[in-house]
């Protein structure tokens, strides 16, 4: 079946590379430019070439040096406008062709989010970044915008501002003086990149603004190199929290799979209002300023988008139906890395840490239950925003455990995930194709193992299984939670006492917990009854909760207050964390995992405040973002 989000004619003719050469133009805030098709025709009688575009203005087109008729369809809500270019007669297969497309962004593309100066850390210069995860690629570059079609890329990018793209810099070097030694926000500066590793359209990215680099430490006999950009103000303090993880992570990774394919891994830390928690496009990862904890607390996902290089970026899924092969087993390995690194005990905890997520997500579509299955058969043009979650994250990466344990354990299963990665590598598969393969494999290393496991495996459950619970539930190693079990339970016994300061709570409760153990104590509070407001009050000021800058913490406190009696009285203080304008806490949530469940929680205890807090800021939020909160609300 075709990509049922992509209008273009992909399968008839396909684009191998694309070349582009923009201009930030800051005044109108738009990308002017062309991007330039290096397409091959698969099929023979091809008279036209057809790709996505959504709220681009298309000025020329060209084939093959002479100009060529070209029409821009009607709009569609989600999949945007086909950009239809005729050919001067049909083609046979096998022909190549190139393709120049002259146009610019508009102030409605979906993908790109301009911010003011006001916007950032230092204050000074304006900022932009892009999000072009599920389909929003079109709205950055005319293209087939669809994870079937896997093409190589190169740029040249003139800016008054640093840019920075995923894909590898040829010009100016990385490690010279910002910006090429010329003044930044005046002079301008041509960045050359270039990506010659093929990927999906939805991992093309572009960041540029006032943003330093600072490597880490080279890693002995590794042809890859890694660091991270990020404002002046910001720069240390992202250096330090990922510099001593990052390497080990890479390094245990490639012993995981296969070697590292992309030569560089950078970072680059962008200002608060970007929606996830990051974004693994190639070579430079996109991260949010909440994991700067000042105490490496949260560096995980760094583990998580880095798996994506083999889980996604390597091995990508076909189209959104099959979202999960990137996420679940991207999350499956972040925490095979983590045991491997720290114990299987972690690597238990982490999946028990986040089962609460999964919970609340399947409680999220009860009234949608198609969007809690694993494969989403999305109809024709449906949103695959619209199923954004844990689910394909959590639920996959159970599945894929349930099948690590079944079939034997890591010993057995780790030396099939390197073949998988092997067969795949720079492919787009679906879920089927997938369990062909891992059948095919143990038919031939291990037959036993297909009549008494596999073939007893209920896959119809797991891949369109629907309602609460997941096919098949097993027990955790809970070493690392009982402690957070226990802190639970003495505050769920103290609701019996009318002032809960005579109980003997205190700091040192929680001193000797990591992060995740105390992610797992507030969560574990939340599945209990509501705590009465004292409580509330106290748990947040004797832990600190209520003031730590760890916005995990943070946020699961408000979540807990807001559901409990304290609700109306926190409410004030929870839309101005939420928004955090003065960034005395952070700056605006963005990150969807965060804002989202936030103003929902704003909206059962004042759906006045949500509104009202949100329609103040709602500029300050990434579109995409800013769309899904504004349905939360009932805004759209």
């Amino acid at each position: 079946m075709p990509d049922p989000t992509t209008q273009s004619n992909y399968l008839a003719i396909a684009s191998q590379h694309v070349d582009l050469v923009w201009e930030l133009d800051w005044t109108k805030k738009a990308i002017t430019g062309h991007a330039t098709h290096s397409a091959i025709v698969n099929e023979d009688g091809v008279q036209e070439f057809i790709v996505d575009t959504l709220f681009l203005d298309i000025h020329k087109v060209e084939v093959e040096g002479e100009s060529a008729p070209f029409t821009v369809g009607n709009h569609h809500e989600v999949m945007g406008s086909p950009l239809r270019i005729s050919l001067k007669q049909p083609q046979s297969a096998g022909t190549k062709l190139s393709i120049r497309i002259v146009y610019e962004t508009t102030k409605d593309c979906t993908a790109l989010q301009w911010l003011d100066k006001e916007q950032t850390a230092g204050r000074l210069f304006p900022y932009l970044f892009s999000q072009c995860q599920p389909i929003h690629a079109r709205s950055l570059v005319p293209l087939q915008d669809s994870p079937s079609v896997k093409i190589t890329w190169a740029a040249s990018v003139t800016s008054v501002l640093p840019v920075l793209l995923s894909a590898i810099r040829v010009s100016p070097p990385s490690t010279g003086p910002a910006h090429d030694g010329k003044e930044i926000g005046k002079e301008s500066v041509v960045y050359t990149y270039k990506q010659p590793v093929p990927i999906p359209s939805y991992l093309i990215a572009i960041a540029s603004g006032n943003v330093r680099y600072k490597p880490f430490e080279t890693v002995p006999g590794k042809d890859w190199t890694t660091g991270v950009w990020a404002e002046p103000e910001v720069i240390d303090a992202a250096h330090w929290e990922f510099c001593e993880d990052t390497p080990k992570f890479m390094i245990e990774a490639e012993k995981l799979a296969i070697p590292y394919k992309f030569g560089v891994y950078e970072m680059v830390v962008l200002p608060p209002s970007f929606p996830y928690g990051g974004m693994e496009n190639a070579c430079l990862t996109f991260l949010t300023p909440t994991l700067l904890s000042g105490d490496r607390a949260l560096v995980d996902v760094v583990a998580h988008e880095l798996q994506h290089s083999w889980f996604g970026n390597g091995v990508t899924q076909a189209d959104s139906s099959h979202f999960w092969l990137n996420e679940g087993w991207t999350t499956y390995m972040e925490r095979m890395l983590l045991r491997v690194l720290h114990g299987q005990e972690e690597r238990d905890f982490s999946f028990l840490m986040d089962f609460k997520s999964l919970q609340d997500s399947l409680k999220q579509y009860e009234d949608r239950p198609k969007y809690q299955r694993l494969v989403i058969d999305f109809e024709y043009g449906e949103d695959p925003d619209d199923a954004y979650s844990k689910i394909p994250y959590e639920k996959g990466s159970n599945f894929i455990y349930y099948l690590e344990r079944s079939l034997g354990g890591p010993e057995v299963f780790l030396p099939y995930v390197k073949d998988y990665v092997s067969t795949y590598i720079g492919k787009s598969i679906n879920t089927f194709q997938w369990k062909d393969h891992l059948f095919s494999y143990f038919k031939q290393h291990n037959p036993s193992l297909v009549a008494d496991v596999l073939d007893k495996i209920d896959w119809n459950a797991w891949f369109y299984g629907e309602g609460l619970k997941l096919p098949e539930e097993y027990a955790f190693d809970t070493t690392l939670a009982e402690e957070a079990f226990a802190l639970a339970a003495r505050w769920d016994t103290s609701r019996l006492v009318a002032d809960p300061s005579t109980v003997g709570f205190k700091k040192s409760d929680v001193e000797a917990f990591n992060t995740n153990q105390k992610i797992v104590f507030l969560e574990r509070l939340q599945v209990l009854a509501p705590l009465p407001k004292a409580h509330i009050d106290l748990l947040g000021d004797v832990y600190g909760f209520r003031s730590t800058l760890n916005v995990e913490l943070r946020f699961r406190y408000y979540e807990l207050a807001l559901a409990s009696p304290a609700g109306p009285s926190i409410k004030e203080e929870v839309a101005e964390w939420v928004v955090d304008e003065e960034f005395k806490s952070g700056g605006v949530k963005g990150r969807m995992k965060f804002c989202r469940p936030t103003f929902r929680g704003l909206k059962k205890v004042d759906e006045g405040l949500a509104k009202k807090t949100f329609e103040g800021s709602r500029e300050r939020f990434h579109p995409i973002a800013r769309r899904l909160i504004q349905k939360d609300l009932g805004l759209i």
